[in-house]
């Protein structure tokens, strides 16, 4: 699939990222971006085959990979695009989509039975959104309940894979739900119609997801494409710090 994403080249925003800083804050909307900025993705069994090689050409340096949903579901292709990914030189992680009607306990089970614990992956992401389409679970918790279970998953994942998880967090579900909180862990958030700072209130964020319908040579068809908060330079620095010490990790408690 050809690569139509185009950078668009503003030059006050390539000398804030020649000089190492946070350029993100003036992006414009959605598909436009200044060069310089650290390229991703996210994926799941829905973009099939993926020519992890191509994809690293075409200038991708980091890779969200679904993993598991709810207690019982493993993306079919997780175990091909965890270990594909590592060998094309992207920088991955794996995300757990969240689903209110099992427990967080029986989730971050089900999550470390199927993700490796790997030094040189990404932290582990939390996917929270609500899901008013679920052909199975369309609850809506109470706040306090979501959080509290949120933070079951969080503190079991961060014991055993030894790094602070990433939350991913849809607009709506940020307002209802986590406006000022759980402010100790890094976020990614996913806006496409414009700035993050535009959508979310006072909330710091490392990845943003900025289109649903991006395209990227190796992949067929529509993919969510990502930035990291940072040049180059700040990624680097980012991700030494992701693989480095991990703290000591407990075994799994198997449900």
């Amino acid at each position: 699939m050809p690569n139509r994403f185009f950078p668009v080249i503003l030059t006050a925003l390539l000398l804030a990222a020649c000089a190492g800083g946070d350029v993100t804050k003036n992006l414009a909307p959605v598909e436009q971006h200044p060069a310089g900025f650290v390229e991703g993705i996210d994926i799941s069994k829905y973009q099939g085959d993926i020519d992890w090689r191509t994809v690293r050409k075409a200038g991708i340096r980091f890779a969200f990979i679904k993993a598991t949903e709810g207690g019982d579901v493993l993306d079919d292709r997780f175990d091909e695009n965890w270990r594909a990914a590592k060998a094309a030189g992207v920088a991955r992680g794996a995300y757990h989509f969240y689903y209110f009607c099992r427990t967080a306990e029986d989730q971050v089970k089900w999550f470390i039975r199927n993700v490796p614990k790997d030094p040189d992956a990404l932290p582990p992401v939390l996917d929270m959104e609500w899901n008013a389409h679920s052909p199975s679970c369309r609850k809506r918790p109470p706040r306090d309940k979501v959080l509290a279970e949120m933070r079951v998953f969080l503190e079991a994942a961060e014991r055993y894979y030894g790094k602070k998880p990433i939350i991913y967090s849809s607009v709506d579900f940020h307002q209802d739900v986590l406006e000022g909180e759980l402010k100790e862990y890094p976020f990614w958030l996913r806006s496409v119609a414009g700035h993050p700072s535009t959508k979310y209130r006072s909330r710091d964020w490392v990845f943003w997801q900025y289109t649903g319908t991006g395209e990227l040579d190796g992949i067929d068809g529509k993919v969510d494409r990502n930035v990291f908060n940072g040049n180059s330079a700040a990624w680097k620095r980012w991700l030494e710090k992701q693989t480095k010490d991990p703290t000591p990790a407990r075994p799994p408690t198997r449900p």
